[in-house]
């Protein structure tokens, strides 16, 4: 009897298993058994193992050959299992020394003529094998930049099958065919997402993707929506601007990621290995260090917002924005059960998917920014009165966003057309995204220190009954907001919010507590009331 075993992993969402890919050789009628709860693309995998074992030089073992991935109770899917196969089957045939194979994780598919091709979700694969005490790995070339990102371990980029038999075998490498060299493989570029892309509208980038010309002070005047979006940033805060088509709605969402602090270490490796799985990184620099940008199609299915689709369950946009920000355009025009379902992710910070063989967890930890139009035709307004729909038609409208999903939204602001006098008005432009990301900086910073010590990082975060016990305002500076909740325009559920986002207006202004002014701010941004326009935060600093 032949044995020979090494290991891949098997993905379940963000997360890895470790597999012990094991294979046996017995004498008998030549067949090849794969069994482990493999699904029917890892079933498959012993027609592409076979043929690139052959094309590779090597010899196909003619003897009964059973292959096992253990533990057998986890589900396993996908083709990232064929090298590690290919690799156990050479190893029980004695083409490769098994002794080398047993500690070492093989991550790849195989093309029929050995070459080995990108799959999805090396690193969290790679993070998994090194949390298992695994030192050694090996994955296509193309992902070896990605799956360096996991330190302690050592990473092996192989291109084809033939050289991964003569780096183990210790045999000089062969050269690559030279009509293969530079020719660029199809899949890198970009493996794509069933769901994303033209198909659906789905725009997922990080903010130093973004076009180097969006800055926040091309955004002129909308004083009231600016420091809305700062307060934003700073707090964690979900934001919803209502106003006309040519107010400055996207432009606004646009600029937002940029005024986000850098993601730490630990955050960018959880915004990688998300895009990862869903096979949306650029080649040769995966690393995503800032704040992603999300903006989904409103034509979008609730798959594409929450996740999940035929098959193996996907990351949707809630978590393709995870530790970013979500922009939902137009959002009364999106499936009212697609807005809906993201109540459980905002509440949560994670997204559920259940299904017959298990249930996926994806991380979904974003800040939701919606924009909407005041009625059907988009021309009403406080400032003149264009629109010509009916009330009724206007009710209907508004009433697409369900209350639920409104009262998890701390700032509301009404987003005018900006005016000639306004736009021709010295000093009309705004401050940079640089002004206000150091600021923005500054505030979370603030933040984080008070908070040291308890689960919360931003403000928007920290619940009603610690915020009311622990962080209250100064004495009498909430006096304006209570009177609002006892004649009824805040509930108790608000009068939180006011107080959360008064505690980040602190936060960027310099106080130690929010003070009857940063309260009055906060009342502005969650209400409306009293009416005006708030004042920047710049010139309250």
């Amino acid at each position: 009897m032949a044995f020979a075993r090494t290991c891949s992993v098997a993905l379940v969402g963000v997360e890895g298993v470790v597999v012990e890919v094991q294979a046996d050789l017995e004498p008998g009628v030549a067949a090849f058994t794969l069994v482990g709860l493999p699904d029917k693309s890892l079933t498959e995998s012993r027609d592409r193992v076979r043929a690139a074992v052959v094309n590779s030089g090597a010899a196909w073992p003619q003897k009964k050959l059973t292959v096992g991935l253990s533990p057998a109770s986890v589900p396993k899917s996908g083709s990232g299992f064929d090298l590690a196969v290919a690799a156990a089957v050479l190893g029980a045939a004695e083409r490769i020394d098994p002794r080398v194979l047993a500690d070492i994780v093989m991550i790849g598919e195989l093309g029929l003529d050995g070459r080995v091709r990108p799959v999805r979700g090396v690193l969290p694969a790679v993070l998994a094998a090194a949390d298992a005490g695994y030192e050694q790995v090996v994955v296509p070339e193309c992902a070896a930049v990605e799956a360096s990102l996991v330190p302690g371990v050592s990473v092996l980029g192989v291109r084809s099958l033939r050289q991964l038999i003569a780096v183990l075998a210790d045999e000089p490498v062969p050269d690559e065919d030279p009509d293969e060299q530079g020719r660029p493989d199809p899949l890198l570029a970009g493996l794509r997402m069933p769901g994303t892309g033209a198909a659906t509208g789905m725009h997922s980038v990080g903010a130093a993707q973004h076009e180097p010309g969006h800055d926040l002070a091309d955004v002129v005047g909308q004083i009231s929506a600016r420091t809305a979006v700062e307060v934003a940033a700073a707090g964690g805060h979900h934001l919803f601007l209502e106003g006309p088509p040519g107010a400055g709605k996207t432009m606004l969402a646009e600029r937002l990621p940029a005024i986000l602090p850098r993601l730490g270490r630990q955050e960018s490796l959880e915004v990688t290995a998300v895009h990862s799985v869903a096979g949306l990184l650029p080649p040769g620099k995966p690393l995503i260090d800032v704040a992603p940008y999300c903006a989904p199609h409103h034509s979008a299915t609730m798959q594409a917002l929450v996740g999940g689709g035929p098959g193996i369950a996907r990351p949707g946009a809630v978590s393709l924005s995870h530790r970013g920000v979500l922009f939902l355009d137009e959002t009364p025009e999106f499936n009212s059960q697609a807005l809906d379902a993201l109540r459980q992710p905002l509440e949560a910070g994670h997204v559920v998917i259940a299904r017959s063989a298990g249930v996926v967890r994806f991380p979904a930890k974003f800040l939701m920014v919606l924009a909407a139009n005041p009625c059907p035709c988009g021309r009403f307004s406080q400032r003149d009165d264009l629109c010509e729909c009916p009330p009724s038609a206007i009710r209907r409208y508004q009433a697409r966003l369900s209350g639920p999903l409104l009262d998890r939204v701390d700032l509301r602001v009404e987003v005018d057309r900006v005016t000639r006098t306004e736009l021709t008005a010295s000093g009309a432009r705004g401050e940079s995204t640089a002004t206000v990301a150091d600021r923005v900086r500054a505030a979370r910073e603030r933040a984080t220190e008070r908070l040291a010590g308890t689960p919360w990082r931003t403000n928007s975060e920290v619940p009603g009954r610690e915020l009311r016990s622990r962080w209250y305002a100064v004495s009498g500076a909430m006096d304006e907001a209570e009177r609002h909740l006892e004649r009824g325009v805040l509930t108790a559920r608000g009068l939180d919010r006011v107080l959360r986002v008064a505690w980040t207006v602190a936060d960027l202004v310099g106080h130690g507590r929010p003070d009857a002014t940063d309260v009055a701010l906060a009342l502005q941004l969650r209400t409306g009331v009293p009416r005006g326009v708030p004042m920047a935060i710049g010139a309250l600093t």
